[in-house]
This record gives C-alpha cells, sequence and structure tokens, in this order.
C-alpha cells in the first residue's frame, strides 16, 4: 500500500458517500473499509462465532448449475434466494458517543431541498472525540444458525451498541443479546428468544472453488433482503491491518449495510461471512471479502464455552520477501515472512528465530507473502505446537516453535520509510563508524555501525543518517571491513538490516 492509500474505518463509510470528499477521499485514493451500515458513530464489536449445530434448517437449494445438451445454464439463484432468505435477518443498533460542543460546524451541510438530506443526515458521523454524548445509528446484516435464535453477524456491526435490534423477514422484531465478539476476526454471536426459527445450512470453503459462483444476501442501504451475486475472485486472501482472517474474494456486489450478512455457495449453504469492501469511493467497486465460516465457527464455539476468542501468535516482527531480498539471500523466488527482529523471551526466540531468517512454511503450508504467516497463526491456539521452515544462510532448516497468545502481543508488520541523503562513500553510499559507548546505550544495541550519511544506493532503498546498521544478508556486521566483504561477496542487491529509533527493519539496496 504506497503513501496515497489509507485504511478509513467502517463508522465513516456513509460520511465519504454522503458528504462526497469531506473526508479527504481523492479521487486516486485506495481506501479498505467495512461495508457496515452508515454506521454509528462508533461503529462495531467484536465477533462470535455461528453455531454449527443447526436446527431444522432451511432446505439447501439444489445445485444451482445444470447441463441441458451442451449449455450450461446459471445457477438457481432464486431457488436459494426463496429457500435461504428467510433466515437472514436486519440488524440496527443505537448507542451514544462523545461528541464537541461544536459539533454543528464539525457536520457536512446537506441541501434541505434534496429529498436524500434527511437520509444521509441519520447517518452522520462525528470525527472528532469530545466532552458530550451525541446518539447513534448503525445497521448491518446477519443470519440465524440456531432456531432458538443464535445470530451470527459482524463485530464492527455490533460495537459500542447500547440496544441491538433484528428485524426478521416476517416483520418481527426482537431485542438481541450479544453473546460476544472477536475483533480480531471481527465476528459476533447474538442471541435472541425466540423458538422454530429459520436456519441456514453451513458449507465449507475447502469446497469452494475460484470462479464459482456465490451470492450474497443482506440489508444494504438498509434496503432488506437484497441479494446480489458473482463469482470467487481469491481464497485465503490476506488484507492489510486484517492479518487474523485468510478472507475470500469475491465480485459479489457488497455495500454499506451488507456487513455480517451471509456469502452462499451454489448448494445454499453459508461459505462466508460478508465483512470488507476494497474502494475508491465508498462504494462497490468489485472487490468484496467475506470471513470463511470456518473461522467463524471456531470463533463461536469458543465464545459459547463462556471463553474468549483466542489467537496465538510468533512473537516476530516480519516483512515482505521482495526480489531484491530474494537477490540477496539467494533465495530462488521472493517467497515467504523475512523475519527483521525477535521479541525478546517470546515464542520465537526460545524456538530459536533469529533476525533475518525467512519463514517458509507452517506446518507445510507454504508462506507466499509475509501477511499469510499471521493469518495462519491466527487460526492456531496458544500453547500448540509448530514445524517452520525457514531459510537460513543459503539453506532450509527446520524449526519447532510452541506458540504464545495474541491476545498479549500480536505480531507486527515492519515498514520502512524513505529519505534523502547526502555524499555517497563506496558502493553502497553509506558512511559508516563505530558506535560510541553513548549511543550504543542510547540505541540499545550491542553492536553494529552508525550510519553517518547515506547516498546513491543505500538512500534509495531507504537508509538515512542517524541509522545503525546491524547486519548485511543476515550476517551480523561490527567493522566497515565487514560491511565491504559482504557487499563483495553479493550479488545485485544486498539486504541490511538496520535500527531507527527501536524498530528493526530489513532494506534491500540494489548494487549491481
Amino acid at each position: 500500500m504506497n503513501k496515497s492509500q489509507r485504511l478509513i474505518p467502517a463508522k465513516r463509510l456513509v460520511w465519504a458517500l454522503a458528504a462526497g470528499g469531506v473526508l479527504g477521499l481523492g479521487s486516486g485514493a485506495l481506501v479498505m473499509q467495512s461495508a457496515a451500515a452508515g454506521l454509528k458513530t462508533s461503529a462495531a464489536a467484536a465477533p462470535a462465532v455461528v453455531a454449527a449445530a443447526v436446527a431444522t434448517p432451511v432446505a439447501a437449494a439444489a445445485p444451482a448449475t445444470a447441463v441441458q445438451g451442451n449449455l450450461v445454464t446459471l445457477p438457481d439463484f432464486a431457488a436459494i434466494a426463496a429457500k435461504q432468505g428467510a433466515a437472514v435477518v436486519n440488524i440496527s443498533v443505537t448507542g451514544a458517543v462523545k461528541a464537541t460542543a461544536n459539533r454543528r460546524q464539525q457536520q457536512p451541510q446537506f441541501d434541505e431541498d434534496d429529498p436524500f438530506s434527511e437520509f444521509f443526515r441519520r447517518f452522520q458521523i462525528p470525527n472528532q472525540p469530545g466532552q458530550r454524548q451525541m446518539p447513534m445509528r448503525g445497521q448491518g446484516s446477519g443470519f440465524i444458525i440456531s432456531d432458538d435464535g443464535v445470530i451470527l453477524t459482524n463485530a464492527h456491526v455490533v460495537r459500542d451498541a447500547q440496544e441491538v435490534s433484528v428485524k426478521l423477514t416476517d416483520r418481527r422484531e426482537f431485542r438481541a443479546k450479544v453473546l460476544g465478539t472477536d475483533p480480531k476476526t471481527d465476528v459476533a454471536v447474538l442471541k435472541i428468544e425466540a423458538k422454530n426459527l429459520p436456519v441456514v445450512q453451513l458449507g465449507a470453503t475447502k469446497d469452494l472453488r475460484v470462479g464459482e459462483w456465490v451470492l450474497a444476501i443482506g440489508s444494504p442501504f438498509g434496503f432488506e433482503n437484497s441479494v446480489s451475486a458473482g463469482v470467487v475472485s481469491a481464497k485465503g486472501r490476506a488484507l492489510p491491518q486484517e492479518s487474523f482472517v485468510p478472507f475470500i474474494q469475491t465480485d459479489v456486489a457488497i455495500n454499506p449495510g451488507n456487513s455480517g450478512g451471509p456469502l452462499f455457495n451454489t448448494r445454499g449453504e453459508v461459505v462466508g461471512i460478508n465483512s470488507q469492501i476494497y474502494s475508491q469511493n465508498g462504494g462497490y467497486q468489485g472487490l468484496s471479502f467475506a470471513i470463511p465460516i470456518e473461522v467463524a465457527k471456531r470463533v463461536q464455539q469458543q465464545i459459547e464455552k463462556g471463553g474468549k476468542p483466542q489467537h496465538a501468535r510468533l512473537g516476530v516482527v516480519i516483512q515482505d520477501v521482495n526480489q531484491g531480498f530474494a537477490d540477496s539471500f539467494k533465495l530462488d523466488k521472493p517467497e515467504g515472512a523475512l523475519v527483521a527482529s525477535v521479541e525478546e523471551g517470546g515464542p520465537a526466540s526460545k524456538a530459536g528465530l533469529r533476525s533475518g531468517d525467512v519463514i517458509l512454511k507452517l506446518d507445510e503450508q507454504p508462506i507466499v507473502a509475509s501477511s499469510d504467516l499471521p493469518a495462519m497463526l491466527g487460526q492456531r491456539v496458544p500453547g500448540e505446537q509448530v514445524k517452520l521452515e525457514v531459510w537460513r544462510k543459503g539453506k532450509r532448516e527446520s524449526i519447532s516453535a510452541k506458540l504464545g497468545d495474541a491476545n498479549a502481543k500480536g505480531e507486527q508488520l515492519a515498514e520502512g520509510e524513505d529519505d534523502e541523503a547526502g555524499a555517497p562513500q563506496g558502493k553502497l553510499g553509506l558512511a559508516l563508524r563505530p558506535l560510541q559507548p553513548a549511543e550504543r546505550r542510547q540505541s540499545g544495541a550491542r553492536d553494529g555501525l552508525l550510519v553517518q550519511d547515506a547516498a546513491g544506493p543505500a538512500a534509495m532503498a531507504g537508509v538515512r543518517a542517524g541509522d545503525v546498521l546491524l547486519a548485511v544478508n543476515g550476517s551480523p556486521v561490527t567493522s566497515v571491513e565487514q560491511v565491504r566483504a559482504a557487499v563483495a561477496d553479493s550479488g545485485k542487491s544486498v539486504a541490511l538490516l538496520v535500527q531507527r529509533g527501536r524498530e528493526k527493519i530489513f532494506l534491500p539496496v540494489r548494487i549491481g
């Protein structure tokens, strides 16, 4: 994600739609946001998962495709909608948030003659914290998974809610209790007091194929039980700052209010919970993301047992492996998660992981992008033993690690910063000198070289004056001679491990 791209909270979505540009969303800005209905001033909550045991389920739709002669017909979307729609609910939330006294001056102004002005005004959201309480409202979708009233939705739909109401397709309304939420997976479990309710059938994402038809039912912009369809675009997709979920990507039309609604396969089974959209303007643009139903079921089971959802962690700061790093570490291709630093005393440290290792597999599952690792770990439980395949100094090694608890501290993704610097020194463009004792104490670095100046290839890679150079291609350096020798033995690029403040990051430097 480049510097023009940023994440926008779900709770600000409708305002962005209503007041075009008020939030500073330029036409080129890429926005990740929740597909929650013009959420409350402070949207959302945590997730709870769906009950796998479903009583008196609604009959599943027949396979959606049929072959007539040499023609393949489309899925029977109407049959799925008719049989499953009754188990999809509309969720409304109310609550209060703090707002500043000069709230009116901060709000976008609407034309009173505009017939939609009142519609949009209902979902305005304060953008500054303040001293007095302001009412807020939000909407979303959900689906019934047990006939005694257990409902699955998104955590962000019910976050900060003081009252949650559920409306069925037969127009009955119920006050709902939030049994639990899990913000890390954005799953929430609700309960209403009712009997003999229609329920959905739950499927499995392992059987879902890229290119397969899928269907969503929800309440976009409050329009209840709206149906949209599309295909699976990808599976196991990791999103920025959504590291605990391997999302299902689709091109199903998802808009504010669809959040928490079900994603059905062609057999009428729920395979996901619609949760996110990727957009340049706040509206649907063909990139929608759903939480796999297996993730939701796991969270639900933990919540219904009376506990908090748990996710595992390894205790490392990781980076993506680009082509420059692949060349530096002599990898066949740019894949894996590069370990920038290891938490002292954490699970990775105890297992023997080191800065400069590239994690290639977890329990035989390949790690292509670095974001794959947190998504895999998020589905494990603390205390579980895992096998890691790592690339270290030109060869593969196997390491066993006992995972820690992500609720204590989550995995982080390191990011480099670009800057300009001065006079070039040597092949890298670095002016280096040993650390003075005072500098060593201030930085906390036991060894390394202080970057006095950076230019040329090093500056272009993001190295800047004041950084501490700790290692070259994974090998610690304590002298300028070691750096020169390491660079001389390198090919087209070198990987520099630098410390900036208290953070450690790898930077690939092209030298050939």
